[in-house]
């Protein structure tokens, strides 16, 4: 039996964009959500804290993996050389297939090495706060100036996440067209 078919870029390219379009889905628009209807807020913080490294990790590594495999032509040998990342950079290929990798590495990134751990240390900050207040963050009524301005903080960078991540799940689906008709 002849085992060259692992030598194919093809099979790498489709399970990189089927695990970065999956677990981007799954985490943004269903498992997320039923954890922050489901448990304590406290709760919830830790699992995102816990999750997001890991998970804005593999949105940056994903797309890397994309278009070192992705498969340049159509060939009919299984084992070709069309493992060449020049083949994203065609001119042909700008905007159907490197400008969505692209995206998606460079939202992957924004959210990983910036506004991820920003975010965590804003929570953090708000955290020292209520112990300062003796009242959560988000808590009815007046809270203090600090409070105010750190809830400001994470609603901003809470905010700028979701628009990066949902950016970068729209170039994943437009690539999915693109890949689509490839098969």
């Amino acid at each position: 039996m002849s085992f060259q078919f692992l030598l194919a870029p093809g099979p790498y390219h489709l399970l990189s964009y089927g695990t970065l379009l999956g677990s981007t889905l799954f985490q943004s628009f269903i498992g997320g959500i039923i954890a922050f209807r489901v448990l304590p807020r406290s709760s919830f913080s830790q699992l995102q804290q816990a999750t997001f490294p890991t998970f804005f990790a593999m949105q940056s590594f994903l797309p890397v993996a994309m278009a070192l495999t992705y498969p340049g032509a159509r060939l009919d040998s299984v084992t070709s050389s069309a493992w060449h990342l020049g083949y994203i950079l065609r001119e042909e290929n700008r905007w159907s297939v490197a400008v969505p990798i692209g995206v998606m590495l460079v939202t992957g990134l924004a959210n990983w090495l910036w506004i991820g751990p920003e975010t965590t240390r804003v929570m953090r900050e708000r955290k020292h706060q209520e112990t300062r207040d003796g009242k959560k963050a988000h808590d009815k009524g007046p809270q203090s100036p600090e409070m105010q301005k750190l809830n400001k903080s994470f609603m901003r960078l809470h905010g700028a996440s979701t628009l990066v991540n949902l950016s970068g799940f729209v170039a994943m689906v437009a690539y999915g067209f693109t890949l689509g008709a490839r098969l």
